[in-house]
């Protein structure tokens, strides 16, 4: 049955309303814990707890491109409680998940034994404790990591708002750890670390729990089956896994090395400009990719029912909210700049407007990308987003000279145009007909008699 206008943008807004209620929470609570951090155990720990926390971002490809496979194999059935499909493909994404997280484990062990964390994070690694404290986190990283797959038993089953939820446990449990550390006299300045992967554990296990009971008993089962190799055999994972994985590791060297190139190329503000003016605008984007994330079932579900689900009105619908937010947002980023920074931080006119278009181009991407998430749709993008690691890089550094702290920001909003935006439309005009055709061939045809 077809799932109404309604339908979809009611799953849409609930999803965008609890991240926007989750990112409030966390940066209220966030700004507390890094105030007890800092003056409980002072600027170098709160440094350390910084970098050690964004060891994740450099592990973006740690579940191998499994979430595909699981969200396609839930969302695609009709009764997902019942479904064998499904559980098998929860059994292989168990069974990958672990053995992913086995090895992130014995790397971490390896890293310690050879004293090479000092070598791997720098100087910001505390030369107390920091060792071990970066092998915790790195390990719990590891451990917690099968245990994901109940966040996209989540998303499959169209509660990706409930999953986005479940995030506001993360910061109120670090909080409470940083607190007990405190109050108990605990000289855990090195450790403080390892509580935001804890809490990434719980938050993991919760969904676990919730995924369990929305198609129980399906994962309670899987679960069991895990050991059972020949009795109990998984699903071909592989091509929907690997364009995945390549997308994994190809966006964050594409948009996440602004950074680096800025402290290259220039000697000025524009490092702590670009900081600021991603902070700020990274609040949006992060509220539209939550948003987005929950059409990705619905087109799937589409999918599996031979039914034709157009993303091209949403694509419209994202593009403006996601330019209004960014406009509303550009208005106001001048005093809040001068608000955070006291006057130290001031963001220009070309970093903001280069701001609002990079975000209404993130957005627009977003109902396309999400219809394309079956395996042809995930093998197209491929080469655009290959592509667009050098002509981001490229375009970046001709720019900065140029623009300063807007120059990646341009670099990044063309390559997205021409890397994402326009070929992913190009696939979907092209497969909304190829759909529709086969749509019609396959309907019944009265015969007069």
């Amino acid at each position: 049955m077809a799932r109404g206008r309604g339908g979809i943008w009611a799953s849409v807004s609930q999803t965008a309303v609890a991240k926007i209620l989750v990112m409030g929470l966390s940066g209220v609570l966030g700004i507390f814990t890094s105030r007890m951090i800092i003056e409980h155990f002072g600027s170098g720990a709160y440094a350390q707890y910084g970098l050690l926390t964004s060891l994740p971002a450099l592990l973006p490809f740690a579940d191998l491109g499994i979430a595909a496979v699981v969200i396609n194999a839930i969302a695609g059935s009709d009764d997902p409680k019942r479904d064998l499909q499904v559980r098998r493909s929860i059994v292989t994404a168990f069974r990958i998940l672990t053995v992913s997280g086995a090895v992130i484990m014995l790397v971490a062990i390896l890293i310690t034994v050879l004293d090479l964390w000092p070598a791997i994070l720098g100087n910001g690694l505390a030369p107390d404790g920091g060792s071990v404290a970066a092998f915790l986190c790195l390990a719990t990283f590891g451990l917690v990591l099968p245990m994901t797959v109940g966040q996209r038993i989540l998303i499959g089953v169209g509660k990706t708002s409930t999953q986005v939820a479940t995030q506001a446990i993360a910061a109120p449990a670090i909080f409470l750890g940083v607190w007990l550390f405190v109050v108990t006299g605990f000289d855990g300045g090195s450790f403080v670390a390892v509580l935001s992967y804890a809490a990434s554990g719980v938050v993991a296990a919760v969904c676990l729990i919730l995924a369990a009971r929305s198609i129980s008993p399906q994962v309670w089962q899987a679960m069991k089956e895990v050991p059972k190799l020949r009795s109990a055999p998984g699903v071909p994972a592989f091509a929907l896994a690997w364009p995945m994985v390549v997308q994994m590791i190809a966006l964050p060297i594409a948009m996440q090395t602004d950074r680096l190139l800025l402290s290259h190329l220039t000697t000025g503000p524009e490092l702590a400009q670009y900081n600021l003016a991603t902070q700020l605008f990274g609040l949006v984007i992060q509220t539209i990719g939550a948003a987005g994330l929950a059409l990705w079932p619905i087109y799937a579900k589409a999918r599996s029912a031979k039914r034709v689900e157009s993303p091209l009105v949403p694509t419209l619908w994202f593009l403006g909210g996601g330019l209004a937010l960014a406009v509303v947002l550009a208005a106001i980023s001048p005093w809040i700049a001068g608000f955070v920074s006291d006057g130290e931080i001031t963001l220009g006119w070309p970093i903001l407007v280069s701001y609002v278009v990079f975000v209404a181009l993130q957005a627009a991407k977003y109902p396309v990308g999400m219809y394309m998430t079956d395996a042809k749709g995930l093998q197209f993008q491929v080469l655009p987003i290959l592509v667009m690691v050098p002509l981001n890089l490229g375009l970046s550094w001709a720019l900065i000279p140029v623009l300063g702290a807007a120059g990646p920001i341009v670099g990044s909003a063309v390559a997205v145009a021409i890397c994402q935006v326009v070929p992913n439309l190009w696939y979907v005009q092209r497969d909304l007909a190829k759909r529709r055709r086969l749509a019609a061939e396959a309907e019944p045809v009265d015969v007069a008699h």
